[in-house]
């Protein structure tokens, strides 16, 4: 925490004489009203749902407000030379700087602000996805809760994708699905209605390439193209994207990042793209290694026999005591970091 010095008498007969308090006194009094407000804050995001049905709109509209002021998918330098993370820093102290000399006591306010700064920077200065140098997806949760997710990528095929919303519904199982620009463009009503399910909307990308052979401004384009059209369809703001073949580098979790987005792989492969049966599809995924609290499940809603496991796939984890939720349940949206599996840990 950086270090103020003043006047300490000079402030006391300032406090003393406009609140009739000792200097001791104020500070033990604005910080423990600041560690009430902190504690409060905390305790109200406990098993926060995010993001909620009801939030969705809220979330839409603060979506377009940031981007209107260039937040998200915009050049990594403004025009004044600093970075947008400087930017966003420099913002925040003039701010600070702004209510302490509006302040009457200019030595409590400033000490409370640096106090509480650390938890109210934005959430990006919170958060790490970088591993010894390298940025990564979350692979997987770490949690002590029995929860698995299961997610659907469709980028081609849709001939199962009404009868696994069918089985979805059946076992009141939510679950993320991941889709390309083209699988939106195709198949609209079965976007509106994953959504209307209660199921995550997540974005492929546009055209399903190798995201990490693109430049910059490609990975952009491919992710805001289908996020357009979504959120014109839906009016659903996606945050969730899958990188296609699992293909990702520095330079693409980072352009995600600045799109607004976390990246999702899995750590439970199905397999049930090499059409390997239904038997098959079910034991891979049951007793794979890596399942565990917290894991994230690898299928697609096009592959030959993934409709056909899917009622089994799914009775046979809740006996092993799982409950399936989406992905936006599962993982944390700030104060979190990753190991070196991509393991997502909350700090």
């Amino acid at each position: 925490m950086p270090c103020i010095y003043f006047n300490n008498n000079y402030m006391q007969g300032i406090i003393m004489s406009k609140y009739g308090m000792r200097w001791n006194d104020k500070i033990k009094l604005a910080l423990h009203e600041l560690e009430g407000k902190v504690q409060r804050d905390s305790a109200g995001r406990t098993g926060e749902v995010w993001p909620a049905p009801e939030q969705v709109e809220a979330w839409t509209a603060e979506r377009q407000q940031q981007r209107r002021y260039g937040q998200y998918c915009g050049g990594s330098v403004h025009s004044d030379g600093i970075t947008k993370e400087e930017h966003k820093r420099k913002g925040f102290m003039q701010a600070v700087l702004l209510q302490v000399v509006q302040s009457a006591a200019f030595a409590l306010a400033t000490i409370a602000l640096i106090q509480g700064m650390t938890r109210i920077l934005p959430d990006s200065i919170t958060v790490s996805n970088t591993v010894n140098g390298r940025e990564l997806p979350i692979y997987c949760v770490q949690t002590n809760e029995n929860k698995v997710a299961l997610s659907f990528d469709a980028a081609w095929g849709n001939e199962d994708t009404q009868t696994i919303l069918d089985i979805l519904k059946k076992h009141n199982v939510k679950a993320t699905f991941f889709m390309t620009g083209g699988w939106v463009e195709s198949y609209p009503d079965d976007v509106k209605r994953i959504l209307a399910d209660g199921h995550d909307l997540g974005n492929h990308s546009e055209n399903h390439k190798n995201m990490s052979q693109l430049s910059d401004e490609e990975k952009r384009t491919e992710l805001m193209d289908v996020h357009t059209k979504v959120q014109e369809l839906t009016g659903y703001e996606m945050f969730l994207f899958r990188p296609p073949y699992g293909d990702y580098d520095n330079n693409v979790i980072k352009v995600a990042k600045d799109c607004g987005y976390f990246s999702i792989q899995w750590d439970v492969d199905s397999l049930d793209w090499k059409d390997y049966g239904v038997d098959s599809i079910i034991k891979t995924v049951t007793e794979h290694k890596h399942l565990g609290n917290g894991s994230i499940i690898l299928c697609h809603n096009g592959a030959k026999y993934t409709a056909d496991a899917l009622d089994t796939l799914i009775t046979t984890l809740q006996d092993k005591g799982y409950e399936l939720v989406p992905i936006s349940e599962l993982i944390y949206r700030n104060n979190y970091h990753l190991d070196h599996e991509g393991r997502q840990i909350a700090d």
